[in-house]
């Protein structure tokens, strides 16, 4: 069940860093020829969020960023849990950008943070 309590979240979102690098680019339209992580359809365009190894190999060029996935299953409706993360985030001077998926916050931060933004994250949850 979707957690909305927001004590109940902040001391279980145990944050997991993945492995791999992502990408953020525009998707000039066919058939993408990987699996996106997330799409955005804008005005300007299909945003597409994606690991940057399959990007590259399609032609697309973005800076690195990591991802970081919230585990506890958070309700949508749930209020304060990404303007608590963003202000930890914030304090260290680390950029965020928050996808959010049916049961899971996914932050993507600055590959050179990635460490930093875990740490920060981390010590929020626990402190």
């Amino acid at each position: 069940m979707a957690e909305r309590d927001i004590d109940r979240l902040l001391r279980g979102m145990e944050p997991v860093l993945h492995e791999a690098a992502y990408g953020f680019a525009v998707w000039d339209g066919g058939v993408m020829p990987f699996l996106p992580f997330a799409t955005v359809a804008e005005t300007e365009g299909m945003t597409v969020v994606a690991l940057l190894e399959e990007m590259a190999k399609a032609g697309l060029a973005s800076e690195q960023w990591a991802r970081i996935s919230l585990t506890i299953h958070s309700d949508l409706a749930a209020v304060g849990l990404t303007a608590a993360f963003s202000a930890a985030l914030a304090a260290e001077g680390i950029s965020c950008n928050v996808v959010a998926g049916f049961h899971h916050d996914h932050l993507f931060v600055p590959w050179a943070r990635r460490f930093d933004a875990l740490a920060a994250l981390e010590r929020f949850a626990h402190g």
